[in-house]
C-alpha cells in the first residue's frame, strides 16, 4: 500500500514539474522576434546577460519572471513575462524596455506581432523611418513611449486602435502631417506627450472625448487654428504646455473651468487677457509669454497661494504690480518683463520670493529697502526708476546708465568697437580684435555691467524649471573640443547660455554705421547616430529691436553639425549712443536632448566694428580737474609728512625707484623692436633674491641657451629663470625670439611667460614653474613617472592642441621649430605646456614655405627642411609624430643601448605597422592601455612623419584625429627617407641608390642629413 501511495505521488511530482517546464518556456516566435531585433539595433547579448536574462534561449527566465522592479534603472534592457495567460501552454512577453542604449534603425515589423505587450519602452534612441500601420495589433498596449527618436512619416491612424492606452510619448521625432482623428479613441488616456514631433494642422475635434488626460505636453509643433474650447471641458487636466506653436487668437473662456490646473505653459498667441485664470486657483506655474496680452493684472491674484513661479513677460500689460503677488507666500520666480506696466514697487515682499524680473517696463519711484537683499536677483534695466542715493545697495552697479533711453556718454560718446567672447575669458582673435571676456556668474534675473570703463553690460533672464524644480543653474558652456574650420577656435569653445531673454549693450558708442558679427558653435547637442544629437536649440536675433533672425538653429546652420563654427553679419546704424543686441527663446525648439533644460540662446563671440573712420578710439575723455587734484596732493602730502619715520620710508622709495631707473636705463630698447605687447620687465635683484643668488640646489636643468633655475617673488609666486650665458650670441638671438613669440600667445597648452629681466649684458626669462619638469624626465629620465596610458593619451592631445593655436589660430602663425619631449613640460595635473620658443619662426600663412638655416635637434627634424632648409608649419607635424611615437613606447627616438633594429625609433615604429604588430610599442610598463587608442594615436604618429609634407595632415585634423572626431584618413606609406637606406649596424647606412647618382659630396651629406632626420 505504500509503495503504491509513493508511486502515486511521484507521478504527481513529475506531471506538475513538466507542466510548469511548459509553462515556463517563452514563445518560440516571440524569442526569435527579440533575437532578429536585439540583433539589429546592435544590442549584445551580454548586455542582455548582465540584466539576468538571456535572448538566445528562454528569455522569460530570473527578472523576467520574479518580482523585480521593471522601471529600476538597472534593468535596461528588460523583458516582463506572463506565464499564466488563459488558455496558453507558453510564457510571453508583455514588457519590453530599451532605453537611452542608442539603437538605430527602424522598428522592426516583428515587434508589431508581440500581441502580448501591455508596456513599451523604446525612448533616447536613435530608431528612424515611420510607424508601421501593424502598430495597430498592439491592442493590449497601456503605455507606450516612443520619444526622443528620429522617427519619420505621418503618425498612422491604426494607433487609434490601442484604445487600452493610458501613457504615450511620440515627442522629439520627426513625423509630418496632422495627427489622425482616430487617436481620440484614446478614451483612458492620462498622460500625453508629443511635445517636438513634428506634426502639424489644427487639433482634430475627436480630442474632446480625452476625459481622463491629467497631463499634455504639445510644445514645438506646427498646431494652427484655434486653442480648442473642448479642453476646459478635460476636468482632470493638471499640467498643459503649448508653447511656441502657431495658434490664432487667445486663450479660450473655458479654461477657467480647470480647477485641477497646476502648470499652464503657452506662448505665441495673437491676443487676450488674463480674466480666464478666475477659477485656476489650483496653479502653481503660470507662463504665458510672447501671447500679447494686454490688460492688467487681477488685483486678486495675490488670493492664487500655490503658486511657485509667474512668467508673463513679454506681453502688452499694462497698469500697477497688484502688491498681493509680492506677498504670496510659495512664489518664487516672478518674470514680468517687457511689458508697459506702470507705478512703483511695494514696500513689502514675500521671503521666498528670490529671483524677480521687471526689465523693460514703465515702473518709477524709489526702489524700497529690499531690493537692497544681497540674495536675491532684481532685473530692473529700463525703466524710470529714481536711483539718486542708493549708496551700497546689492545692486549691481551701473543700473543708471540701463535705465531707459541709455543715457550715460551719449552726450560725449567714447567708443566705437567692441569684442566680447561670450562665457570665456579674454581672447585676440586672429585679426587681432580684442575680445573682453566675459565670464562672470549670471542667473535668471540678472544684469551687470563691466568692461574697462563699464560701457558694455549683459542683462539675462530665464528660468529651466522643469516637472516643478528649481532652475539648473548652467549660463556657461565650455568645451575642450577643437573647433576646426576657423582660425580662432578659443572664440567658439565657450558660450553664455539662456533660457529666455539674453541682451548684450554697448554705450557710449559714437552714431553711425556698423558691422555685428556673432559667432555661434552648438556646444551642447552632440553629432552623429544618437539620441543626443536630436536636440533643436531654436531662438530669434534681434539688434536694435529689429528682429534680424527668426527661428534660428545653430546647429542647422552649420550644415548639421555641432561644434562647428557659425558666424552671421549685420549692418546697423546706431543713432542714439548704444548698442542692443538680443537673443530671445519664443518657445520653439526641443526642451530635454541630450539634457533636461536644453533650449534657449546659446552665443559664443560679438564684435561690433565701425563702417567708418571714428573720431574717438575707445578711451574715456581727458579730466583735467582731476589730473590738477592729484598735482595738488603729490605737493601738499609730501610737505605734510614731517614724520621721520615717513621721511625715511619716502628716502627709501626713492632710492629704489632711482635704481629701478638705472637698470630700465640700460635697457636695450632694441630688444623689444616689433614686439607689441611689451612683457613685464623684473629687476635683476629680484630674481637673484627669488632664485636664492642662483643657487646651484636651486638649478632645474640646463640647455643650450643657460641654466633655468627656480625661484620664488616676494609675492609668493613659483617661478623658473631661464638664465642666458653672457657669451652666447645665439642665446641673444633666442630671447629676442622667445620673447617676441611668446609675448602675442595665450593658450593653455603654452607655457605662460611672466616677464623679463634686462641689466646690462644679462638677459633672463621668467616663466611659471611647473611641478612636474619636462615630459622626457616623466617618460625616460632617470626619475620617471609612473603615466598610465590615459594620463599619455590626454598629454599628446594637449599638445597638439597647443601646436594647432600657434599654427591656426594665434593671431600670429608660429612655427615653433624645436618641439621634442623636453621642450614639453608638465604641470601638477599633467597637462603639458609647449615651451622655449628660443627658435620659433613667425610666418605668413599665405607663403609657401620659408628657407632658414637649419635649427632643431636630431631626431625630430623633418627631412624637407633637415636637407634644403624648407620650413613650414609641416615641420612642427613631423617633430609632433616622433614625440607621440615616444609617448606611446616610454623611449628616446634613438637609443644605442637597443638591438640594432630598434636603435631608431621612426624605424622601429615602421616595421611593428607593416607587420601589423603595433601593440609591441607601448611601453613595457603599462599594463593596462585602450588598444583603440593606441593604434590610433600610431596611425597619426606615422601619418605626421610621412616625407611629404602634402601628406601630412594639419594640426587642427590631428586634433580631431585624435579625439575621434574624424577618422584617421590619409594614405600612409614607408617613408622615403626610410625605403632609400638600410642600416649594416648602428653607425652606418647602405644606400641602395646608384651612386651615380650622388656625387661623393652629396652621398656624405644625404647620409648625415638622414642621421640627423632619425
Amino acid at each position: 500500500m505504500a509503495s503504491r501511495l509513493w508511486l502515486w505521488l511521484y507521478f504527481c511530482f513529475t506531471i506538475t514539474a513538466a507542466v510548469t517546464r511548459a509553462q515556463n518556456t517563452t514563445d518560440p516566435a516571440e524569442v526569435s522576434v527579440i533575437n532578429a531585433m536585439f540583433n539589429q539595433w546592435g544590442i549584445s547579448e551580454s548586455s542582455v546577460t548582465e540584466r539576468g536574462w538571456n535572448i538566445s534561449g528562454n528569455p522569460c527566465t530570473g527578472p523576467a519572471v520574479d518580482s523585480s522592479d521593471f522601471n529600476s534603472f538597472g534593468y535596461n534592457p528588460g523583458i516582463k513575462c506572463d506565464c499564466n495567460i488563459p488558455n496558453s501552454t507558453t510564457c510571453h512577453i508583455t514588457r519590453l524596455r530599451v532605453i537611452a542604449m542608442d539603437a538605430v534603425g527602424p522598428i522592426p515589423e516583428g515587434l508589431w506581432t508581440l500581441t502580448y505587450l501591455t508596456d513599451l519602452q523604446l525612448a533616447q534612441n536613435y530608431l528612424t523611418g515611420p510607424l508601421s500601420p501593424s502598430i495597430g495589433n498592439l491592442t493590449r498596449m497601456q503605455y507606450m513611449n516612443l520619444g526622443i527618436n528620429a522617427l519619420s512619416g505621418q503618425v498612422p491612424p491604426e494607433l487609434g486602435q490601442l484604445t487600452d492606452l493610458r501613457l504615450l510619448t511620440l515627442g522629439t521625432n520627426n513625423f509630418t502631417g496632422s495627427l489622425p482623428s482616430e487617436l481620440g479613441n484614446f478614451r483612458r488616456l492620462e498622460e500625453l506627450f508629443i511635445d517636438s514631433a513634428g506634426v502639424s494642422g489644427t487639433i482634430p475635434p475627436t480630442f474632446a472625448k480625452l476625459q481622463n488626460l491629467r497631463t499634455v505636453w504639445a510644445s514645438d509643433n506646427n498646431f494652427t487654428g484655434r486653442i480648442p474650447d473642448f479642453i476646459g471641458n478635460w476636468s482632470r487636466l493638471q499640467s498643459l504646455r503649448f508653447e511656441g506653436n502657431s495658434f490664432e487668437g487667445s486663450i479660450p473662456p473655458s479654461f477657467s473651468r480647470l480647477a485641477s490646473l497646476q502648470e499652464l505653459r503657452i506662448s505665441g498667441l495673437s491676443n487676450g487677457t488674463l480674466d480666464f485664470i478666475k477659477g485656476l486657483r489650483s496653479l502653481s506655474v503660470l507662463a504665458l509669454r510672447n501671447s500679447r496680452i494686454s490688460g492688467s493684472i487681477p488685483n486678486d491674484i495675490g488670493e492664487y497661494e500655490n503658486l511657485t513661479q509667474v512668467d508673463l513677460s513679454f506681453n502688452n500689460l499694462s497698469g500697477e504690480i497688484p502688491r498681493g503677488l509680492f506677498n504670496l507666500s510659495q512664489l518664487s520666480f516672478l518674470f514680468l518683463g517687457n511689458n508697459s506696466l506702470n507705478g512703483t514697487l511695494p514696500d513689502a515682499k514675500s521671503t521666498t520670493l528670490g529671483s524677480i524680473d521687471l526689465s523693460y517696463n514703465q515702473l518709477s519711484g524709489t526702489l524700497p529697502s529690499w531690493t537692497n537683499d544681497p540674495t536675491i536677483q532684481i532685473n530692473i534695466v529700463v525703466n524710470n526708476f529714481t536711483l539718486t542715493g542708493l549708496g551700497n545697495r546689492g545692486l549691481p552697479s551701473g543700473l543708471n546708465c540701463l535705465q531707459r533711453d541709455f543715457l550715460c556718454d551719449t552726450r560725449s560718446p567714447i567708443n566705437s568697437s567692441i569684442g566680447i567672447n561670450c562665457g570665456g575669458p579674454p581672447i585676440t582673435s586672429s585679426n587681432q580684435i580684442v575680445y573682453e571676456g566675459d565670464n562672470e556668474t549670471i542667473g535668471p534675473a540678472l544684469y551687470y555691467l563691466t568692461g574697462s570703463e563699464r560701457t558694455w553690460g549683459v542683462s539675462n533672464v530665464g528660468l529651466r524649471g522643469l516637472r516643478g524644480l528649481s532652475d539648473i543653474p548652467k549660463y556657461i558652456n565650455s568645451t575642450q573640443r577643437q573647433i576646426t574650420n576657423t582660425s580662432d577656435s578659443e572664440l567658439f569653445q565657450s558660450a553664455r547660455l539662456s533660457a529666455g531673454s539674453l541682451r548684450y549693450y554697448r554705450l557710449g558708442l559714437e552714431n553711425g554705421s556698423y558691422t555685428v558679427n556673432l559667432k555661434f558653435a552648438e556646444l551642447v547637442i552632440e553629432d552623429g547616430p544618437t539620441w543626443r544629437s536630436l536636440g533643436r536649440r531654436v531662438f530669434d536675433i534681434y539688434i536694435e529691436g529689429n528682429r534680424v533672425f527668426q527661428d534660428f538653429d545653430i546647429k542647422r546652420e552649420a550644415g548639421g553639425a555641432s561644434f562647428s563654427p557659425v558666424t552671421r553679419e549685420v549692418i546697423v546704424e546706431v543713432i542714439n549712443n548704444y548698442l542692443e543686441v538680443h537673443l530671445l527663446w519664443s518657445g520653439k525648439g526641443t526642451c530635454c536632448a541630450p539634457n533636461q533644460g536644453t533650449f534657449g540662446p546659446l552665443i559664443s563671440a560679438i564684435s561690433v566694428t565701425p563702417n567708418f573712420i571714428p573720431s574717438m578710439s575707445n578711451n574715456p575723455p581727458s579730466n583735467n580737474k582731476k589730473s590738477n587734484t592729484g598735482l595738488i596732493v603729490g605737493i601738499v602730502v609730501p610737505i605734510a609728512a614731517v614724520s621721520f619715520l615717513t621721511l625715511l620710508a619716502l628716502y627709501y622709495k626713492i632710492c629704489q625707484r632711482r635704481k629701478r631707473k638705472e637698470n630700465y636705463d640700460n635697457y636695450d630698447e632694441a630688444e623689444f623692436l616689433g614686439i607689441e605687447a611689451r612683457p613685464y620687465t623684473f629687476s635683476y635683484e629680484d630674481l637673484r633674491d627669488a632664485t636664492d643668488d642662483f643657487s646651484p640646489a636651486n638649478k632645474l636643468g640646463e640647455g643650450g641657451f643657460g641654466p633655468v633655475y627656480k625661484g620664488t617673488l616676494a609675492d609668493g609666486r613659483v617661478i623658473a629663470v631661464k638664465q642666458l650665458s653672457i657669451a652666447s650670441h645665439q642665446g641673444r638671438s633666442q630671447f629676442e625670439a622667445e620673447i617676441a613669440t611668446i609675448s602675442a600667445v595665450q593658450h593653455r597648452n603654452l607655457v605662460k611667460l611672466y616677464g623679463c629681466c634686462i641689466d646690462g649684458d644679462r638677459r633672463l626669462l621668467v616663466y611659471e614653474y611647473l611641478e612636474n619638469n619636462s615630459l622626457d624626465h616623466a617618460l625616460f629620465g632617470s626619475k620617471k613617472l609612473s603615466l598610465t596610458w590615459s594620463t599619455r593619451f590626454d598629454i599628446c592631445l594637449g599638445i597638439a592642441r597647443g601646436l594647432s593655436y600657434l599654427h591656426e589660430e594665434s593671431r600670429v602663425r608660429i612655427i615653433h621649430r624645436d618641439v621634442k619631449s623636453s621642450n614639453v613640460l608638465l604641470d601638477s595635473d599633467m597637462k603639458p605646456k609647449i615651451s622655449d620658443f628660443g627658435l620659433a619662426k613667425l610666418y605668413d600663412d599665405k607663403k609657401t614655405h620659408l628657407s632658414t638655416r637649419i635649427a632643431g635637434t636630431f631626431g625630430y627634424l623633418a627631412p624637407e627642411y633637415a636637407m634644403w632648409g624648407h620650413l613650414t608649419e609641416k615641420a612642427d607635424v613631423f617633430s609632433f609624430g616622433v614625440v607621440a611615437l615616444e609617448i606611446i613606447s616610454g623611449r628616446p627616438n634613438s637609443d644605442l643601448n637597443l638591438e640594432d633594429e630598434k636603435i631608431y625609433l621612426l624605424g622601429w615604429a615602421w616595421k611593428l605597422h607593416e607587420a601589423n604588430r603595433e601593440l609591441e610599442l607601448v611601453d613595457e610598463e603599462l599594463s593596462e592601455f585602450d588598444e583603440t587608442e593606441v593604434k590610433r594615436v600610431m596611425r597619426v604618429a606615422l601619418l605626421c612623419t610621412q616625407s611629404s609634407i602634402t601628406q601630412r595632415p594639419s594640426m587642427s585634423r590631428v586634433v580631431a584625429m585624435l579625439s575621434g572626431d574624424i577618422e584617421v584618413s590619409g594614405v600612409i606609406t614607408r617613408p622615403e627617407y626610410l625605403t632609400c637606406f638600410e642600416f649594416d649596424d648602428s653607425t652606418t647606412f647602405k644606400s641602395t641608390t646608384p651612386t651615380s647618382m650622388l656625387s661623393s659630396s652629396s652621398r656624405h651629406d644625404s647620409s648625415s642629413m638622414l642621421h640627423t632626420i632619425m
